[in-house]
């Protein structure tokens, strides 16, 4: 039998398996839903069978796709590193990578995707510029920081942005909360309440700007610096509050507080990370970015893709 899986083909079904839909799969792998649904017949085609159950949600892989799902796992790692050992030996292995970060959520995944990037890149000195930044791009223009961690593309001299994913914010409240009871929140659901948030220019909360000030709204605020206290003071119904899917997502599993969706159309944040033109062709600043994004689609629920 002539070879005819490629590497493509390998990254299609671990996007499959990681997104669960072929649309986010397609937007994961930065081609049209089309052209990823012509690539999965033409692997069904060549092996005259089914990879997935086509009414399945999320999508379950037949034996057949699983089988070749079990192939994309073990052969692409290895790809990677022969493609990284390359490089280590053309251009050097050591260097260093310092990162400032404007989002208090952002350490629940880049503490993972820092501890791979330390096993694959042990001589690259990696370390998190001390506390949260309000200008991480300052930082990083002024060679303090070698890669920011922002939610938005500022068009500035000598920065260049690498898209990382974008996610869903959702409103919490205490179970027994009159908000509980609504599927969708609206601006006007805020009026009324305490906005329980972390201590940041308005201009740097999603919610404020895209849904509060364009209704005209702006609610009693507490502030605190914690994650965890902000769901503690939701809980014991001292507010209400906005944040991440993936960061309240145990929270809710234990019924200490409940998520909305806010907006008829829900609430997305995104992530950039910003670098300084001269480092575009950094091998490990580039690796890194790429670890960043495949940990967090692997360990973050609900992530799309980003694209410039």
């Amino acid at each position: 039998m002539d070879t005819f899986l490629e590497l493509k083909h390998l990254k299609t079904l671990l996007a499959l398996a990681e997104t669960g839909t072929v649309s986010t799969a397609a937007q994961r792998l930065f081609v049209t839903q089309s052209a990823l649904s012509h690539q999965i017949r033409s692997i069904e085609e060549h092996f005259n069978v089914s990879l997935f159950e086509r009414k399945s949600s999320p999508l379950r892989f037949t034996i057949a796709g699983e089988r070749l799902l079990r192939l994309a796992q073990e052969i692409t790692p290895l790809i990677s590193e022969a493609e990284r050992d390359i490089v280590q030996i053309v251009e050097g292995e050591a260097g260093e990578l310092r990162i400032a970060v404007e989002c208090h959520t952002c350490f629940d995944w880049l503490m993972p995707a820092m501890d791979l990037f330390r096993s694959l890149w042990p001589k690259v000195e990696l370390d998190i510029v001390s506390g949260f930044h309000s200008d991480p791009v300052g930082l990083l223009l002024t060679h303090r920081a070698d890669i920011a961690i922002v939610s938005d593309m500022e068009s500035q001299a000598g920065v260049s942005y690498k898209p990382l994913f974008s996610y869903e914010m959702v409103g919490i409240c205490a179970a027994d909360h009159p908000l509980a009871q609504k599927a969708i929140w609206e601006a006007s659901d805020f009026k009324e309440e305490t906005l329980i948030t972390y201590p940041v220019p308005d201009d740097m909360l999603d919610l404020i700007r895209k849904v509060l000030r364009p209704a005209n709204i702006e609610p009693k605020k507490r502030l605190s610096e914690l994650t965890i206290a902000i769901i503690q003071l939701v809980a014991s119904r001292r507010g209400i509050a906005a944040l991440p899917y993936w960061t309240v997502l145990p929270y809710l599993q234990k019924g200490y507080v409940v998520a909305k969706q806010i907006g008829q159309t829900p609430l997305r944040s995104n992530l950039y990370a910003a670098i300084r033109e001269n480092q575009k062709n950094i091998a490990y600043l580039n690796d890194f970015i790429k670890i960043v994004q495949d940990q967090s689609f692997m360990r973050l629920p609900g992530l799309i893709p980003l694209t410039n």
